[in-house]
């Protein structure tokens, strides 16, 4: 890829080059004629079965279509049946190697990439993939029936030209280094699928994918299996060889938390994946595990930590005021509940990018200062200060201390204690709504809502099932909720919709917490338009600061590492995982059923 660039650099036309994959920073860690990934079994034998835990919250699905905005789709569908232009690799951050594109090609300029479709790429249907399949893909995800967080990740997307059957060229509005690879990751389907029906009317229609798996037996509200395809066009290629191996994947239904883990006790699948300390720590247990059937691994990797968060409404009005958000943000001992409720397996989430390069630390320096300069007096003061600390009870400071502080913020922001009950000037008290699909979590919400009535505040909880829940998120009717945010090397676009102006008026879009400012629209142009990662990182540290010191957001928890209990006598896991694998994707794609092992 470095050649690549100096072939850009040179000023040589779109035409004159191709490479076998893209990087967003021009370094592939694979050259163009490598076997496989470093990470797979090539020889891993093909057959068995695995069988999955849906990791939805949802108890059932209603669609095969997973792009379309109503209904719920079955877990795991996209990735298994539709293939993309690019694969990513799990151990090369911020690249793309061609899977139905042969070459991808980046204009000079950046403001085009061309890919070349592959001869060979076949549909389930035996149909060749070819440009009017990719073109139709993305006329339709940005079509008005499809979730609006497409629209946003393709903001920069100026059209899409097909210059022959297996020719595509992309044109962007603007410089964005990530295009290529947002473009290059996006699923294709056939023309077919759903001929002659508007996009929100194909519901049911069996989808007319090009991936490895293809829908099997269904019992609705029970499981979904999927099947691999024998006539799979790219299971001899570079970037699927060693993967794909399960003849079967079934992936079971369970109505909550409880049902899925005595079913997983009593041998009803051979995989799940662990978010609850709690779970982890004492009720993963039994025969199966005694007998070494069931094995608890914990497997670390360098993902980003992501920001998993409570999340601040900012449109509910008892919310506008920093000062009040800060508050509600002082009341929450973090340190008590890593040590009486989590077992102190956590770390605490600190920003946006933690555990990447973007993270920011101490002052900022000269580069991030030139960034957030023109926006004195628009964003924060503090933000030109030190990078936000999350409030800790275990140092110099105690909870004690951090009630007082947030009694001082409260008054300062005119809500005062009268007979008991904080309440603005009108004499309205402060009682706050934290919206929830899982009953569980009003556990770890209590030690939160104890602080918050020393100061007068009333939480109350709100469980709703999971539709209903779903839809006061799209339509902004909430005011406290959490949410875990995947994190990521490479920001870029998608931050749009989690914080730019636009999206805050855009319904079902990612923009909870209302914020809407200038000064963040322009730091997410700067990374998005960053030519080298030099630029990127200062955009980045410093949208990062200025979001951190809103208080829009109160920082949770974080995990090192991937607590998965797997079923040691049916599947065979490769020798290491690799660095950025994302859970169950690891096992999906590359883990194969033991020799023997019962189907």
């Amino acid at each position: 890829m470095r050649g690549l660039l100096l072939l850009l650099a040179c000023g040589l036309s779109p035409a004159a080059w191709a490479a076998h994959g893209y990087a967003l920073w021009g370094d592939l860690k694979y050259p163009p004629d490598f076997a496989h990934f470093a990470y797979v079994n090539p020889k891993a034998p093909k057959g068995g079965e695995l069988r999955l835990v849906s990791n939805l919250r949802v108890s059932t699905f209603d669609k095969y279509n997973p792009f379309t905005i109503k209904g719920n789709a079955p877990a795991y569908l996209s990735g298994l049946l539709f293939d993309s232009l690019l694969s990513g690799a799990q151990d090369d951050v911020g690249s793309g190697y061609g899977l139905l594109a042969e070459d991808v090609s980046v204009s000079p300029d950046g403001l085009a990439a061309t890919f070349r479709l592959r001869k060979e790429a076949r549909f389930h249907n035996g149909d060749p993939v070819l440009a009017q399949d990719v073109k139709h893909s993305f006329d339709t995800l940005l079509g008005k029936y499809t979730s609006p967080a497409y629209k946003t990740s393709l903001e920069d997307l100026a059209g899409l030209d097909v210059l022959d059957d297996r020719t595509v060229r992309f044109r962007f509005k603007r410089l964005n280094r990530e295009m290529p690879l947002t473009v290059g990751g996006y699923p294709i389907f056939s023309r077919k699928w759903g001929a002659g029906k508007t996009f929100d009317q194909v519901v049911m229609d069996t989808p007319i994918g090009s991936g490895a798996y293809k829908i099997g037996p269904v019992r609705f509200g029970k499981d979904i299996t999927y099947v691999r395809d024998p006539n799979y066009w790219a299971r001899d290629l570079n970037v699927r060889r060693g993967s794909s191996n399960f003849e079967r994947i079934t992936v079971k239904i369970y109505k909550d938390n409880t049902a899925r883990l005595e079913a997983l006790k009593a041998g009803e699948f051979d995989l799940m994946r662990f978010f609850s300390a709690g779970d982890w720590a004492r009720r993963v247990n039994g025969k199966k595990f005694d007998k070494g059937e069931l094995v608890k691994g914990e497997f670390r990797h360098k993902l980003p930590a992501g920001f998993q968060s409570y999340t601040l409404n900012t449109r509910s009005p008892k919310l506008k005021d920093a000062r009040v958000r800060e508050a509600l943000g002082l009341a929450m001992d973090y340190e008590y509940m890593n040590r009486q409720m989590f077992y102190n397996s956590y770390q605490r989430v600190r920003g946006l990018f933690m555990n990447t390069d973007c993270q920011a630390n101490g002052l900022p320096g000269p580069e991030e200062l030139a960034v957030m300069e023109p926006w004195r007096g628009k964003i924060p003061d503090a933000a030109f200060g030190p990078m936000y600390e999350p409030p800790r009870t275990d140092g110099a400071t105690t909870l004690r201390d951090n009630l007082r502080r947030a009694r001082d913020l409260l008054k300062q922001a005119g809500w005062e204690i009268k007979d008991g009950v904080l309440r603005n000037a009108k004499g309205e008290p402060l009682v706050l709504e934290y919206l929830d699909s899982n009953e569980g979590g009003v556990r770890t919400l209590s030690p939160w809502q104890r602080n918050l009535e020393k100061l007068g505040i009333r939480l109350n909880f709100r469980q709703a099932d999971f539709a209903l829940y779903q839809q006061r998120l799209q339509k902004f009717q909430f005011e406290i909720t959490s949410l875990a945010y995947q994190g990521t090397h490479t920001p870029g676009q998608e931050y749009a919709d989690l914080f730019g102006s636009k999206a805050a008026d855009t319904e079902e879009s990612g923009n909870l917490t209302g914020v809407k400012s200038p000064a963040v629209d322009a730091m997410l142009a700067r990374m998005t338009s960053a030519k080298t990662k030099a630029e990127l990182i200062p955009a980045c540290r410093a949208l990062e600061r200025t979001i951190s010191h809103m208080h829009i957001l109160i920082p949770q928890w974080t995990a090192g590492t991937h607590r998965i209990v797997y079923n040691a006598w049916r599947l065979q896991i490769p020798a290491s995982m690799p660095p950025y694998a994302q859970g169950e994707a690891w096992a999906i794609d590359t883990w194969w059923a033991k020799e023997g092992a019962p189907n």
